[in-house]
């Protein structure tokens, strides 16, 4: 299930960047394994799949070292400042960052471990209470406090737009955060400015989220399947 999966998301992706005018292969796909088991993410490395997002710190550890290192590993969940150490010892990148005592300890973290890691800020583009992310107008700000911060790179944006029936509704969120990169990208905020990572898209929207930009698709159900909630 997961090898035909994979491949269905992948000629998806192909053809609608195709359609669209881009590279495919500019285009990654993150496999949203968490609550998978060990055996579900060696399926989906034998399909050639090796990029996982993992929500939860303790979970991620635990499948590095069973994958032997092979595997990639990028954070998507909310990350709390005292779990920066696991965090900066286990992911290639962290997407999640959106206040600055947060970047700061990890920026602390990564120097005691000798590492620079590239880490993606997170924009509340549909302005949700409840949901984690910089406001789109605090974002310029956000960038010039991190900055600084000689252990991080700022390599793009990410979001989480309102749960909406119909995934066409998601367009005008995911334009919003291609619009908020091409500003930033002007001013030369982000580490390399000739590529911006947008890390947008799920398994119901990701083929708009490509359409408008997506570099990254963050995708899980429509891989591995439905997981328990808890």
């Amino acid at each position: 299930m997961i090898l035909s999966n994979l491949q269905t998301i992948r000629l998806q992706i192909q053809e609608t960047a195709s359609k669209c005018g881009r590279d495919p292969a500019a285009i990654r796909l993150v496999a949203v394994s968490k609550k998978c088991p060990v055996s579900s993410l060696q399926e989906a490395m034998q399909a050639d799949q090796f990029l996982f997002g993992e929500n939860y710190i303790q979970e991620a550890v635990q499948k590095k070292a069973a994958t032997g290192g092979v595997a990639l590993f990028h954070f998507i969940g909310h990350l709390q400042s005292n779990k920066v150490r696991p965090a900066a010892q286990t992911f290639q990148m962290i997407e999640t960052i959106d206040r600055f005592k947060l970047a700061a300890a990890l920026d602390k973290e990564l120097k005691l471990q000798g590492k620079i890691m590239d880490i993606l800020v997170q924009v509340n583009i549909g302005r949700e209470p409840q949901k984690s992310g910089v406001l789109p107008e605090d974002t310029e700000k956000l960038f010039t406090q991190i900055i600084p911060l000689s252990n991080l790179r700022i390599q793009g944006l990410m979001t989480i737009p309102p749960f909406v029936e119909d995934p066409e509704q998601t367009r005008p969120y995911f334009r919003d955060l291609r619009l908020l990169a091409e500003k930033l990208q002007e001013k030369k905020y982000f580490f390399d400015n000739t590529h911006v990572e947008l890390s947008m898209g799920m398994s119901s929207d990701y083929v708009i989220a490509i359409e408008e930009g997506a570099t990254l698709v963050r995708v899980g159900t429509a891989i591995f399947g439905n997981r328990p909630e808890k």
